[in-house]
């Protein structure tokens, strides 16, 4: 039995059309399967709870996600036990990083070859995010400032699904990481990791803490991140201009950006960030809203996903 949840407005409602499509193919072929269509905001997680607890480590379910990355983080987070689930993922988002850092099928119709075949199992490693009292996994990225800040524009305008139904999505992000960065404030910022080492920062631009090597539509942010090395890489933005930072930003597709003066990179098990004023904050690229204090930590326990052969 495989179970489907499904996020029909992801891609600005094009996630509706690719899964009528899956779901024909599914009754084609004879497979058994469920499939729930999220209504709102975290009903993905509610819907992952309940499935996930008809689970057991000896027997899990298998539980696939058919959205963009942002529904990732809510399907994630309502998982109640990590090992009572084997996590398959259908792209129909535009961001695709989950996608790219996994070298998961960005096509629909082979990423649901692969789950029907479960072609190989991958241990993948799931941080957990602490903010404002309330705890969420991400399987990508998450973090506080200016990146954060583009990602909850981008999710409030109603230029995306313009720009969606053009298939020029990545532009929408441009234009508001433009506007966002010239009225930008900076701001002061300590990271206190593993629990011994500390690093204080004054004007901050971002930190992303990255289970992926990937963030925004294909940023190489952390090229040395890894899903499966019980690590945790970030990234701090500091102590540079606006202008440097736009010059540096296009180099960061290629990971190239590494050895910029102000961009530091770290490796660790658990983090905790600190501001010296309320900043934006992102989970998976979705609104984490407005925090001052964040913590970030590795799950004891890894997620199977099932991954194409190679």
């Amino acid at each position: 039995m495989y179970y489907f949840i499904v996020n029909p407005k992801s891609r600005s409602g094009m996630g509706k059309c690719i899964w009528n499509n899956l779901r024909a193919r599914l009754l084609q072929q004879n497979i058994e399967f469920r499939s729930y269509l999220t209504e709102h905001v975290g009903h993905a997680t509610t819907l992952s709870r309940q499935i996930s607890s008809l689970g057991t480590p000896d027997a899990p379910v298998t539980l696939v996600t058919v959205g963009g990355d942002g529904t990732i983080y809510e399907v994630l987070t309502g998982i109640s036990d990590l090992r009572s689930v084997i996590f398959g993922y259908i792209p129909t988002g535009s961001g695709n990083d989950f996608c790219r850092g996994m070298a998961l099928p960005k096509d629909p119709d082979a990423a649901l070859t692969s789950i029907i075949r479960q072609d190989r199992i991958m241990e993948m490693d799931v941080p957990c995010i602490s903010s404002e009292g309330s705890k969420y996994r991400f399987g990508i990225s998450a973090g506080m400032g200016y990146d954060a800040a583009v990602c909850q524009e981008v999710l409030s305008t109603p230029f995306k699904k313009i720009f969606n139904r053009l298939h020029l999505g990545k532009l929408i992000y441009l234009f508001i990481a433009l506007k966002k960065l010239m009225f930008l404030h900076l701001f002061s910022m300590t990271l206190h990791m593993d629990g011994d080492r500390i690093y204080h920062y004054d004007n901050v631009y971002f930190t992303a803490v990255m289970n992926q090597k990937y963030e925004g539509g294909g940023f190489k942010f952390c090229p040395d991140a890894s899903p499966q090395d019980g690590m945790l890489d970030v990234i701090t933005a500091e102590g540079m201009s606006k202008l440097k930072l736009l010059l540096m930003l296009p180099t960061a597709f290629f990971g190239k950006h590494v050895h910029v003066k102000g961009i530091h990179i770290f490796r660790c098990k658990s983090i905790d960030i600190n501001t010296s004023a309320p900043v934006s904050v992102h989970k998976d690229g979705e609104s984490g809203g407005i925090s001052d204090k964040i913590s970030i930590f590795l799950e004891n326990n890894s997620l199977k996903v099932i991954m194409p052969m190679v």
